[in-house]
């Protein structure tokens, strides 16, 4: 277990190990902050716009998204940083935007929404059950798909990218983005 006071060897990428940073939270370090910031604020910023289309709310919610970190960690310890980060930033989205959605229509999400609408229950009526059972049906579609199909699934329906945006990121056509 990495403590802040042993030296971290840097990866080539500059930034520390995700176990160094749960060990800073584990310390109440408060460079644990700083160091998700560095590794994940771009990421957790990224989700968040593509949910909210504002950069005001997307800065909240990646706030948010530390302040939660910050009260979970510990006694939870992620076994993927990034992948815990990302899904509590997209949680904290989709709280917001559906307040701001209540009394009135906003462009943004409905698109990817409405694309799901038919292979998705209302998660309101869902019982713990019927999530783990979603869960894992999504999960072993995802297995059949190749990773660039895999890749544009995630992007467009976790991170709620655009089509275009999707393509761009992959280095397809939005056409090839949409038929997939």
């Amino acid at each position: 277990m990495l403590t802040p006071t042993q030296p971290t060897k840097l990866p080539r990428d500059g930034y520390l190990p995700d176990e160094a940073i749960v060990a800073l939270y584990f310390d109440r370090s408060e460079e644990a902050i700083a160091a998700c910031q560095v590794k994940y604020g771009k990421t957790c910023h990224t989700i968040a716009y593509n949910i909210l289309h504002s950069d005001e709310d997307a800065e909240e919610c990646v706030n948010d998204t530390w302040i939660r970190a910050w009260n979970a960690i510990p006694p939870e310890k992620p076994a993927r940083l990034g992948a815990w980060l990302s899904t509590v930033t997209r949680r904290l989205a989709l709280t917001r935007y559906e307040k701001r959605t209540a009394a009135k229509r906003y462009g943004g999400m409905e698109t990817s929404l409405e694309e799901l609408s038919e292979c998705l229950s209302d998660p309101e009526g869902d019982s713990p059950l019927e999530t783990v059972a979603i869960r894992d049906c999504l999960q072993r579609f995802l297995r059949t798909l190749s990773e660039e199909d895999r890749t544009v699934f995630t992007l467009r329906y976790f991170a709620c990218m655009s089509n275009e945006d999707v393509g761009k990121a992959c280095g397809l056509r939005e056409s090839a983005v949409v038929m997939r």
